[in-house]
Order: structure tokens, then C-alpha cells, then sequence
């Protein structure tokens, strides 16, 4: 059952991400400096590796999500709504804003990408309570 709920969560992490950066594609690639053609899309196009790539990477975020609330005896709705939206908010999107900061993005690229993780981890937090 835990494969089960873990599995569950990163599609949901998965889906969410298709629609977060699906309404803000085009903030998104400005701040990120990514080259586009005249349509607008990136240049050299996304191979269907990097998403199966993505879903593997959030079944190991997820996972660890998983471990973490068994080992605190996070269980109810609200209890892993609230422990996704602080790891999202307080262990990823740091990360992010470091790697960015370094990294001399745009702070707006932080707060997309936080954004989505703090939003992709309370999902992801809230079906792994449904199980």
C-alpha cells in the first residue's frame, strides 16, 4: 500500500506540475533564459526522457516524503497537506533560491520553481494521507 500512495502522489506531483507550468510557461522561460524559436518554443526541443526523467526524480522526493511522515506519525489530511507544503517551503525551495542566487537567476525563476514545489509537495503530501 505505501508503493501504492507513493506512486499516486508523484503522478499527482506530476499532473500538477503539467498545469503549473503550463499557465506560466512564458514567465517561466523568460526568467529561466532559455533560447526559443519563432513559435515561441524552447530551441532543440524536450525529449520525452526528461519527463520520464521527472517522474522518476519525483517518486524519489515522494518516497522520502513517505519515509518521513511514517517516522513522525503524520497521518491525517491536514497533517500531510501541512508536512508537503513545509518540506516544499522549507527544505526544496531554499534549494532552489540557492542554486538560483549562485547560479545568477532571476528571482522571479525562484519564486516560480518554490512555488511549485511548495504546491507539488502539499499535494503530494495530501493523497499520500488518503492511503
Amino acid at each position: 500500500m505505501e508503493f501504492l500512495s507513493v506512486f499516486a502522489a508523484a503522478a499527482t506531483a506530476f499532473v500538477l506540475g503539467a498545469v503549473y507550468y503550463g499557465a506560466l510557461a512564458k514567465p517561466w522561460v523568460k526568467a529561466s533564459g532559455i533560447e526559443c524559436d519563432e513559435t515561441g518554443k524552447p530551441k532543440g526541443g524536450q525529449s520525452p526522457a526528461i519527463f520520464a526523467m521527472a517522474f522518476v526524480l519525483q517518486l524519489i522526493v515522494v518516497g522520502m516524503m513517505r519515509h518521513v511522515f511514517t517516522l513522525s506519525g503524520i497521518e491525517t489530511l491536514m497533517a500531510g497537506l501541512v508536512g508537503g507544503a513545509g518540506i516544499g517551503l522549507f527544505f526544496i525551495s531554499p534549494w532552489i533560491a540557492l542554486n538560483n542566487m549562485y547560479g545568477m537567476r532571476p528571482v522571479k525563476l525562484t519564486l516560480i520553481d518554490g512555488g511549485y514545489a511548495t504546491v507539488a509537495c502539499a499535494a503530494a503530501g495530501l493523497v499520500m494521507a488518503l492511503f
